[in-house]
Parts: C-alpha cells; sequence; structure tokens
C-alpha cells in the first residue's frame, strides 16, 4: 500500500506528472515507429527468414531495437551508432589533447562535443544501413527486396539514418524534458517490448513438450536470482570515513563532524555492458548482411556463445568499467576539495596520499564490479544458448532493465523528497548508482 500511495503521489506534483506523461508518450511513439516498414523490403518474409536462420546475433541484436530490426522497421539501427559515436568522442577525449580540452570547458565545451557526437551517429548509421541495404539485396537471391538497385540503397540509407537520428532526438527530449535517461529508456523500452512474445513463445514450447516445466521453473528461478544480486550490487558501495578539523570564524566553531564518501561497487553502471554490446554489434550486424563466405564466419563467430564473442565481451566490459569509472570520478579532485574544506580520512595523510588511496580502493571496487558485470552479462546467456531456450532475456537485458529501473525510480523519488512527499521505500531513499 505504501508503493502504491508514492505512485499516486506523482500525480500530485504538476511538474513531475507532466515529465512522467511526457516520457510515457516519446516512449509510445519509438515503439510505434518499430513496427513501420522500411519501403521497398517485403517486411513480412525477410523476419521469417531472420527468425529461422538469422541465429544468436540477430536475436541479441533485436532485443536492443525492440523487434524492429527482424521487421527491418525504420528504427531497425535503434540508438546503437549514437552510443558508438558517444564511446568514440569519450576515447578521443583521452587520446586526443583538444578534444580534452573542450571536455573541460563547462558546457560550452560539451554542446561541441554532443554537436560532433550527433555528425558521427549519422556517418555510423549511414555505413551500417548502406551495408544492410546491400546485404538484403544478396540475401536469398534478394527475394526480400522489390526493386533492387541504387535508388533502393540510397532510400534505406536515408530511411535508416533518419530513424536513427530521430530515437537520438526522442532521447535528448527525454533527457530534457522527461524524467531523465533518455537514450537508456529507450534501450529499455525495446528490451521489456520482447518480454511478452518471448513469454508466449516458451508457454507454446512447454505446451508442445519441447521443454520441460521443471527447466522453465529453474529458468525463472535463476532470472529472480539474477535481478536480487543486480539490486544487491547496483546498491552496494564502500564508505570510507572523513573527519573534519574543528574551525572557529568569528565566535562560532565549525567542523569537526565525521561523515563517509560514498564509492560504489558498480560506479560505471550499465554502461559497459551497453557499449560493449554496441561496438561487437556494429561489424557483426553489417557482416551478417554480407553473403561472402568468409564475412559470414566472421560474423558467426562473433555471434553470442561462442569463444571469441564472450572473450571480447568480458574484455570490453573490464575496459569500459575501468575507463568510465575514471571518466567520471576523479580521487585527485576528491582529494583537493577535502583539503580545501578541512576534511581528512583517518590515519591518510590529506592531498596526494589521500588521492592514492581512494584510487587504491575504487581499482578493488571496480575490478569487483567489472567482475559481477560479466558473470550477469554471461553465465546466463551461455546456459540459454546451451539448453537452446528461446526466451532470450539473458544476463545482458536483465542487467540492463534492472540498472535503467533502479535509475528511473531514483529521479522519481527524489523529486517526491523534495516537495515534503515519501519515497517508495520509507526506510531509506534508494540511491542511484553515481551515489
Amino acid at each position: 500500500m505504501a508503493i502504491l500511495s508514492s505512485f499516486q503521489n506523482i500525480f500530485k506534483i504538476p511538474e513531475l506528472k507532466n515529465r512522467v506523461i511526457f516520457t510515457l508518450a516519446l516512449l509510445s511513439v519509438y515503439r510505434i515507429g518499430a513496427h513501420i516498414p522500411t519501403p521497398g523490403i517485403d517486411g513480412t518474409e525477410l523476419s521469417k527468414f531472420l527468425a529461422e536462420r538469422a541465429g544468436a546475433l540477430m536475436g541479441f541484436f533485436d532485443i536492443f531495437t525492440g523487434g524492429a530490426l527482424s521487421q527491418m522497421a525504420i528504427f531497425a539501427l535503434g540508438v546503437m551508432p549514437y552510443i558508438s559515436a558517444s564511446i568514440i568522442f569519450q576515447l578521443l577525449t583521452v587520446v586526443i589533447p583538444a578534444i580534452g580540452k573542450l571536455a573541460k570547458e563547462g558546457e560550452a565545451g560539451r554542446k561541441k562535443i554532443v554537436r560532433y557526437t550527433r555528425y558521427a551517429t549519422v556517418l555510423i548509421a549511414a555505413i551500417q544501413s548502406f551495408g544492410i541495404s546491400v546485404g538484403l539485396e544478396g540475401m536469398a537471391g534478394g527475394i526480400f527486396v522489390q526493386n533492387p538497385g541504387w535508388a533502393f540503397r540510397l532510400m534505406t540509407v536515408i530511411t535508416l539514418t533518419s530513424g536513427t537520428v530521430f530515437l537520438m532526438w526522442l532521447g535528448e527530449q527525454i533527457t530534457e524534458r522527461g524524467i531523465g535517461n533518455g537514450i537508456s529508456l529507450i534501450i529499455f523500452a525495446g528490451i521489456v517490448a520482447r518480454l511478452p512474445s518471448a513469454v508466449i513463445s516458451t508457454i507454446r514450447l512447454v505446451q508442445a513438450g519441447e521443454l520441460s516445466i521443471f527447466f522453465v521453473i529453474f529458468l525463472v528461478v535463476m532470472m529472480v536470482a539474477v535481478v536480487g544480486v543486480i539490486v544487491y550490487m547496483e546498491r552496494g558501495q564502500r564508505r570510507i570515513p572523513v573527519q573534519y578539523a574543528k574551525r572557529v570564524v568569528g565566535r562560532k566553531v565549525y567542523g569537526g563532524q565525521t561523515t563517509h564518501l560514498p564509492l560504489k561497487i558498480n560506479t560505471a553502471g550499465v554502461i559497459p555492458p551497453i557499449f560493449a554490446s554496441s561496438i561487437i554489434m556494429f561489424p557483426a550486424t553489417v557482416a551478417g548482411f554480407i553473403a561472402i563466405p568468409w564475412v559470414q564466419a566472421i560474423a558467426r563467430q562473433l555471434s553470442p556463445g561462442t569463444v571469441m564473442y564472450t572473450s571480447l565481451y568480458v574484455g570490453m566490459i573490464f575496459f569500459f568499467a575501468y575507463f568510465y569509472t575514471a571518466i567520471i570520478f576523479n580521487p585527485v579532485d576528491i582529494a583537493d576539495n577535502l583539503k580545501k574544506y578541512g576534511g581528512y580520512i583517518p590515519g591518510i595523510r590529506p592531498g596526494q596520499k589521500t588521492s592514492e588511496y581512494i584510487y587504491r580502493v575504487l581499482s578493488r571496487l571496480t575490478f569487483v564490479g567489472a567482475i559481477y558485470l560479466a558473470l550477469v552479462c554471461i553465465i546466463p546467456e551461455i546456459l540459454i544458448q546451451r539448453f537452446n531456450v528461446p526466451f532470450y532475456f539473458g544476463g545482458t537485458s536483465l542487467l540492463i532493465a534492472v540498472g535503467v529501473s533502479l535509475d528511473t525510480v531514483s529521479q522519481i523519488e527524489s523529486h517526491l523528497i523534495t516537495r515534503s512527499y515519501e519515497g517508495f521505500l520509507k526506510k531509506g531513499r534508494i540511491k542511484g548508482r553515481r551515489g
């Protein structure tokens, strides 16, 4: 009843109510667009063909597009080109000093980087859509293309690229005028949209005797356990004690209190698996549409469940866990701020020693968080692939869905608490992954 009353409080705050309704409206637009076919393509026959022969990779990518890829809808590329462009520019901020300088210029520099990211998104989407158009012409003798040729290729490039740009705009609108996390919410909507069809297909296989009811129960229990682990780890943190020295200003004494510095176990959140998936999908998806034997062999090696895919995926998760944590959390700045305001960690000298201590603790936590991300993303999907279960709602999808849900609930709760309403939990506020 407490949770129900908390949801009722959302509609008592006009600004929050408008933000929630605005977000739901834009997500509805996204779901409608995921069913609008690309001109010149027989989407029904292509969907049947991909369902029978495309394999795990296409099913994996189709989850992130909410089924738009298998139907070759106008949103078939989803937001993955935008995520790929974001990855490129975040890496360039470290490699190229000029871009790194832009990132440190505040709001003006951030706007320039966002503009460059949009240009890169258009370029990546155009390359991907051109590869898909060429692949469709050669796939199964070109039976899925009504009028092959450069006119079809140009139309496909324009349509799919425009769809990605429109989704990018939707995500930015949700972030600015909705409840935040626009791109993540679009991915979340695409994942959740596939859940009903996956459940229905699993029930049909149980009724046909192709799946044991006990194995399905085991799968559901495993999913619940994974969700529990995700919630526990996403809210887990290491609290470093911080003591503030007493200061006398005039006749008043300031400071002297003890507080703590919270360090999240998984500071990067769902960014590492999303970035890793995007990088693997970019060449693998294009390769899957090109009817050349050696290219098809590469696409098969990059399919979920293979040794190459698993190795690359785990390695990229570790890399982006450390990389993204280093971007959003700077131990040197934290140490300088503590020293500036008279704070110190007991037993650690202020300044450089404090930053080294925070860096050492953060590195260990990030290592544990990366192991957790890799296990959650890989183990359920390996089990699903090994037992050939048509319920592709594995660890990566669960991690993104649960992580985005926690962030969204945290943002809604912050609106409620700042306006003197109770949050979703009476005993304590739900904390976001950024601390």
